[in-house]
């Protein structure tokens, strides 16, 4: 389910065109956790595949703990800017 934050980018809203892998609604507790954070920009600013691989990669965890784990690493790589999924990230432009 998703919320209709402001700032949200809706899954229809990604360029999925070049995706060959399933795109990911993003649940409620990333979107709070994004608004809370203040980082939706940051996370729009990422590509689509970076923001949808982070939403699979969270919600795909089967323990409560390890989804809050991967978010919060997300939170920490969208707020530093110099890391995606634990791999070193330097944006375009």
């Amino acid at each position: 389910m998703n919320v209709n934050h402001e700032c949200e980018p809706m899954r229809s809203d990604l360029d999925t065109s070049r995706m060959s892998r399933a795109v990911y609604d993003i649940p409620d507790y990333v979107a709070n956790a994004l608004d809370k954070d203040g980082l939706w920009n940051r996370y729009r600013a990422r590509p689509p595949y970076q923001q949808n691989d982070y939403i699979g990669w969270i919600t795909r965890g089967k323990r409560e703990e390890t989804r809050q784990k991967r978010l919060a690493q997300m939170l920490g790589e969208l707020h530093s800017g110099d890391a995606y999924m634990g791999m070193p990230y330097k944006a375009k432009g």
